[in-house]
């Protein structure tokens, strides 16, 4: 592609800071790095029209991780690892609300609830006989113990007969969030060029050359901010994980309202406009969901249906409206990876899930590195 030099001047010369993704992850990054450089030169590529991934595609949990969830991780991770990723996770959506407001990202604290399906009894008795521990090792992050046992107030069939409840859950809108993102990095001067992808980078002496499949270019430091895509660049240390979602016509009279999880974090739904949106299920089967491609599958898609007839809304007749999939970032840790992989490339990556809950905070992190 030839540019004018007016183009040349505008965007591509003197590139001070250029940010690949412009999810939660990489729209934060370059808000911070704005703020802490008001004159620098900062552009954004995306791949997609839209940004490409997760962050628009997500269910908009503000969530922390449930209580099963987070003693499977104490299964894999010591303590203190657990404890500083709840702490990260409570850190960031409060960055988050923070930077954006709570009315403009349609926040609202309903608190979140992990179901049980009858077959999962012991699950639960487990999560029963762990609870005070949990809650005695979190009670520095929340300032009060955040799991307690409430009853089936929604009427859900199959399950056992209470819920852990975590009250300082929240639900958000991923869509107002994501456009509000993208409105205060363009205030700021943040130039984002979309249908841009980076096919490939190398580091020369104080810059970096950047090839994608419209044009190249140099940059000072380059970001790498892509989460579910970043294996291409950054090796098997992040791999995709598809999430498949399908959300259903306005119910009348919905009384469902906050944000659910069941077999251990891999199923999940809330209310949103008088609709359920239910997403997950990757567990059916990992190796088909381990994945850069986007859609959905049957097995999946099945399941989802059917958990939604038998269990969250045995009594309502429902219709499916949409469905769609997400592409997040997973490793066998769960921290995220936020470091500088040579002198002037940083990434921002395996958000395992959370990106909702940590994104801006990585974001913040990685401007924190220049």
């Amino acid at each position: 592609m030839q540019f004018s030099y007016w183009e040349h001047k505008t965007w591509f010369s003197q590139v001070d800071f250029t940010i690949v993704g412009s999810g939660i992850v990489g729209l934060s990054t370059a808000i911070f790095l704005k703020k802490k450089y008001p004159k620098a030169k900062v552009l954004v590529l995306e791949r997609g029209v839209l940004p490409q991934g997760a962050s628009t595609k997500n269910a908009g949990f503000a969530c922390f991780g449930s209580l099963s969830e987070i003693i499977s991780d104490l299964e894999t991770h010591t303590e203190q690892e657990v404890f500083e990723l709840v702490k990260q996770r409570v850190e960031g959506i409060q960055l988050l609300r923070s930077l954006l407001g709570d009315t403009t990202i349609g926040f609202a604290q309903y608190g979140g609830h992990e179901v049980f399906l009858e077959n999962d009894h012991q699950l639960f008795e487990k999560c029963l006989e762990k609870k005070d521990e949990v809650n005695q090792l979190l009670r520095p992050v929340f300032g009060e113990d955040p799991f307690k046992e409430s009853p089936n107030s929604f009427g859900f069939q199959q399950v056992v007969a209470n819920y852990i409840t975590h009250k300082f859950e929240g639900q958000l809108d991923t869509g107002q969030m994501m456009a509000a993102l993208l409105l205060e990095a363009t205030v700021l001067g943040v130039n984002i060029l979309n249908a841009v992808e980076v096919l490939n980078f190398s580091e020369l002496d104080q810059a970096v050359a950047v090839q994608s499949n419209k044009f190249e270019f140099k940059t000072d430091k380059l970001f790498v901010t892509t989460n579910g895509f970043a294996s291409q660049f950054l090796g098997d240390v992040v791999l995709p994980a598809r999430a498949q979602v399908l959300v259903t016509k306005p119910i009348k009279n919905l009384s469902i309202k906050g944000t659910f999880h069941f077999d251990e974090g891999y199923f999940y739904f809330r209310n949103i406009d008088d609709r359920i949106l239910f997403g997950g299920g990757r567990n059916l089967d990992f190796e088909t969901e381990t994945t850069r491609e986007f859609g959905q599958t049957h097995k999946v898609q099945d399941e989802l249906e059917r958990l939604l007839k038998q269990v969250i809304l045995p009594q309502t007749p429902f219709e499916i409206d949409q469905r769609w999939s997400g592409i997040m970032g997973v490793g066998k840790q769960k921290s995220p990876i936020v470091k500088p992989m040579s002198d002037n490339v940083y990434a921002g990556v395996r958000l395992g899930g959370m990106g909702v809950a940590i994104g801006t905070l990585i974001g913040r992190r990685l401007a924190d590195m220049v």
